[in-house]
């Protein structure tokens, strides 16, 4: 496998969109196939999973149900979206990966972390990122200024603190392949930072200098 498998991790309303959307134009700009996925939904599986585990209208559902639907998206989507992606050499940048699931309903909804983990790693085939940008937010400035709110979203203050703790810890545990970013500091040092971590992957004698928004 030669692609690379580049991810955004951190709390709702953190713009992780954002810098996916930026990195996979800079990379396209210099002939770098790319692939720009999310999660969960970004397959026809996952969309009906997106729909039961993001509306408010599911009401109450058990955490090990929303845990185990959460790694059934993530399964279909590494068969069907990452993993061919990464075979042809292309760079996959996604919006969330299991460290979402692990954050949320390990930290977040107090299961298990090492349960959650090893359900997920199985059932995406033990693929890790190449690197794991963590955009890091107060819940208070992030969730907390959404207008609207899924049912995740609408979880509550303790259960946000609760994920972006367990994201921290995460980056903690294994920081050669994270990098934890302010996510509303100064927005073209941050693009720095992402740059000069993605060009060294791939090589790109470019990655030091300047790029524009």
């Amino acid at each position: 496998m030669s692609g690379l498998f580049v991810v955004f991790e951190g709390g709702d309303g953190v713009g992780k969109s954002h810098h996916v959307r930026w990195l996979a134009d800079w990379l396209t700009e210099r002939g770098v196939e790319v692939v720009r996925t999310f999660e969960p939904g970004d397959t026809g599986l996952g969309r009906r999973i997106r729909e039961i585990v993001l509306s408010p209208d599911t009401g109450d559902l058990a955490p090990r149900a929303e845990a185990l639907l959460f790694a059934a998206d993530k399964a279909q989507h590494v068969h069907e979206v990452i993993l061919p992606a990464l075979r042809r050499g292309a760079v996959v940048i996604t919006d969330r990966y299991v460290d979402s699931t692990l954050a949320y309903q390990g930290a977040g909804r107090a299961l298990s972390l090492d349960e959650v983990e090893h359900v997920n790693r199985w059932a995406t085939e033990g693929l890790l990122p190449d690197l794991t940008v963590v955009l890091d937010l107060d819940p208070d400035r992030g969730v907390g200024a959404l207008e609207e709110r899924d049912r995740m979203e609408d979880a509550g203050t303790d259960f946000h603190v609760r994920v972006r703790e367990g994201f921290l810890a995460l980056a903690a545990r294994d920081a050669e392949r994270y990098l934890v970013l302010e996510a509303r500091d100064d927005r073209e040092a941050n693009r720095v930072r992402v740059r000069e971590r993605v060009g060294v992957l791939l090589g790109l004698s470019e990655a030091s200098g300047s790029m524009e928004a």
